[in-house]
């Protein structure tokens, strides 16, 4: 793949790669090796980088990545604080890791962080960069022996390193970033019909498809099924046109309560926020934190999750539409937020559910990590599309494909 290519992949299919790190341990300086450009300012001066820096890379096997350059997590003073806290969002979202050290080696900023990125279950190799000034520690050695961690020696100095980190990275990539993810693929066969049902009113965007439907579009060419696009006021005329029923219809949640209506219920029926439940996240924990809709009590709030910003309109549906539907659901007195962006709020602990956007600007582990944010907190989420459908009481009907796979 071109590097045009790699950096027109939408972010939710790139895996994030976060360089963690004091300062001055040549976080930059190994950043601009792996990434083959001078990206990022190097210098001998502590604390140069203070926002960091992303470079989107084709690295093969793996695929589109992007790799992040951070600000030193041992900085100081209050800028310095924001500094490492922006850092540490950096760190939570990201995919794997590499923990830079300098010829200090192993101190006891990189055993915190070690414990940390243990904690939070990301893959990481430790990189003893500087290798042109000292060899590695004997130990240090040791230690990531005894402790089987993953370790390599860097050198921007001596362009020493890069190869062999990407290969490590490729090494210790969870197993669900190396394989294929599938969104409906496993619910049809080559040859089948694959019936898509998109309403086309104010929030569709002007000229476009949104992403979860083209990727669906995409995965069943791809599949060599047949693949049908109709506006729900033409339903029924697509359905009475083919000869023999569709292998699945795909429906917009907001129009799901039509849809089956008129689909027949030996016609297997989703959406396409239930398949991305499944796609990015963990489906049967967002369709149990639908069920927390039930037990809504007056002066709860809710957190309406994007993860993306974008401009609203009069019908939107995290912001106007769907809070709307709860509160006619559930007939309790609440509140809702917006938290739009890719980090959680400090205070998720004040919410009585998290109802997130379908996060098809969200990589699958990224989303998967603020499900099992929620769950340690104990708070209940579910995605837009699932809420949808439990309000108009279309749930068990949509989930049924999924039974048993």
């Amino acid at each position: 793949m071109s590097t045009m290519i790699a950096n027109s992949a939408p972010r939710g299919v790139r895996y994030q790669i976060a360089l963690i790190g004091r300062r001055n341990a040549g976080k930059s300086s190994l950043f601009n090796l792996l990434t083959g450009q001078d990206i990022a300012i190097v210098s001998d001066t502590a604390g140069t980088t203070t926002d960091a820096i992303s470079k989107p890379y084709e690295l093969l096997p793996l695929g589109p990545v992007t790799f992040y350059d951070t600000a030193g997590l041992d900085d100081e003073g209050e800028l310095g604080l924001q500094r490492i806290k922006a850092s540490l969002k950096i760190l939570y979202r990201a995919d794997i890791c590499l923990l830079v050290t300098d010829e200090q080696g192993l101190t006891a900023k990189e055993l915190q962080l070690i414990e940390e990125l243990q904690q939070l279950k990301i893959p990481f190799l430790i990189i003893f960069n500087k290798a042109d000034i000292s060899d590695i520690k004997n130990k240090d050695i040791d230690y990531c022996q005894q402790h089987q961690l993953a370790y390599l020696a860097a050198s921007s100095t001596l362009n020493m390193g890069a190869d062999q980190i990407k290969q490590a990275i490729y090494e210790i990539a969870p197993a669900e970033l190396k394989q294929e993810q599938v969104l409906a693929s496993d619910l049809y066969q080559a040859g089948e019909t694959v019936l898509c049902v998109v309403p086309i009113d104010m929030s569709a965007p002007k000229g476009r498809l949104i992403l979860p439907q083209v990727q669906v579009l995409r995965e069943a060419l791809d599949h060599d099924a047949m693949a049908i696009v109709v506006k729900e006021s033409q339903l029924a005329q697509a359905l009475a046109q083919l000869n023999t029923p569709p292998a699945i219809v795909i429906a917009d949640s907001q129009v799901i309560k039509q849809v089956t209506q008129v689909v027949p219920e030996n016609v297997p029926l989703t959406t396409f926020s239930t398949l991305f439940a499944r796609f990015k996240g963990d489906l049967a924990i967002l369709a149990q934190g639908a069920d927390a809709l039930d037990n809504l009590q007056d002066g709860d709030k809710i957190m309406m999750a994007e993860a993306c910003s974008h401009h609203s309109q009069e019908d939107d549906i995290g912001r106007v539409k769907l809070p709307n539907m709860i509160k006619h659901y559930s007939q309790k007195q609440l509140t809702f937020d917006i938290k739009a962006g890719h980090d959680f709020p400090d205070n998720l602990a004040d919410y009585a559910l998290v109802v997130h956007c379908g996060s098809c600007m969200l990589n699958r582990t990224e989303m998967i990590r603020r499900v099992r944010e929620c769950e340690r907190r104990n708070i209940p989420v579910t995605n837009y599309g699932v809420a949808i459908s439990k309000i108009q009481g279309v749930l068990p009907r949509v989930m049924q494909p999924f039974i048993g796979k």
